[in-house]
């Protein structure tokens, strides 16, 4: 598809990582700026995201929200840019994407923002279990292999990436050498590197 592709994002958000894939991809894109409780509020944005948040990727009549659902679609829409999983990959690709959108970013969330701690006899009762459990399972697959779905840097790395990274930076990580390494490795990336300019312009 060569359909216009339009980001809504806040520099100051989660954007960041929409605009880094898409960087990633290499394709031409519209950039519209919200402002929190501003225009991010109008209706004319919360008839494209009900939620009022960014990002949100608007593909011809496709709408994408949420950061690892944009990085998938947009590795799947554009496939000449390498970043969608081979079929060896596909199982560890969603299996960490969705691991960090869901369980590690509601435990670090919980944790580390909002400082609640789950009892030990109440931890099968939410998805994550602990905040230790979450932190130990990543350090393990990034201990196993350079990227979370193998040898090559795909999608997945795009949000596993800039969580890792975020969260050393801000402390919200337990500081691993895993974590290190991972995090130097993806943005050394020249797409890192542009989008970031960008959002820092």
């Amino acid at each position: 598809m060569t359909t216009e592709l339009t980001l809504y994002t806040n520099p100051m958000s989660r954007g960041r990582i929409a605009r880094w894939m898409l960087e990633e991809v290499g394709v031409p894109y519209h950039t519209e700026i919200l402002e929190y409780d501003g225009s991010m509020k109008a209706p004319a944005y919360l008839a494209i995201n009900p939620l009022g948040k960014v990002p949100t990727v608007v593909h011809g009549d496709q709408v994408v929200t949420e950061c690892a659902a944009i990085c998938a679609y947009l590795a799947e829409a554009f496939p000449d840019a390498g970043l969608a999983p081979t079929a060896a990959e596909r199982g560890a690709y969603y299996r960490w994407l969705f691991f960090t959108a869901g369980p590690l970013e509601a435990a670090v969330t919980d944790s580390k923002v909002l400082g609640i701690e789950v009892p030990a006899d109440k931890q099968r009762m939410v998805g994550y279990g602990s905040y230790q459990a979450v932190m130990k399972a990543l350090a393990g697959a990034l201990q196993a292999n350079p990227y979370i779905a193998g040898d090559r840097f795909t999608a997945a790395d795009v949000y596993v990436g800039a969580q890792v990274a975020w969260g050393l930076q801000f402390g919200s990580f337990e500081s691993r050498p895993e974590f290190a390494a991972y995090a130097e490795r993806v943005t050394q990336r020249p797409a890192f590197v542009r989008a970031t300019q960008m959002d820092e312009g």
